[in-house]
């Protein structure tokens, strides 16, 4: 095999790991948009100094995810252009 089909293969794992991350972060950052808007919703209908210190945390929970996310999508459409460049050598 030579080494520019290994180099595939090598990024086609790299990519479905990613994938594989970035479904799993998508599916936490559901979870967390949830948790915020319960804990906004409970900050808009009491007073309570601790309820608006939970949907800060919740929101910045929410903010963090995204940019994991986002980070996770660069790094897999990255890796991506890499193979697409590969696939064009091979040809």
């Amino acid at each position: 095999m030579r080494r520019i089909e290994r180099r595939l293969f090598q990024l086609n794992d790299e990519i479905s790991a990613l994938r594989r991350d970035e479904q799993l972060a998508e599916e936490e950052l559901i979870f967390h948009q949830h948790l915020n808007d319960d804990a906004a919703r409970d900050a808009a209908v009491s007073d309570s100094p601790l309820d608006r210190a939970d949907a800060r945390e919740t929101a910045s929970d929410v903010a963090r995810f995204e940019l994991h996310i986002a980070k996770l999508r660069r790094s897999r459409e990255k890796l991506e252009s890499q193979r697409d460049r590969l696939v064009r050598k091979l040809r």
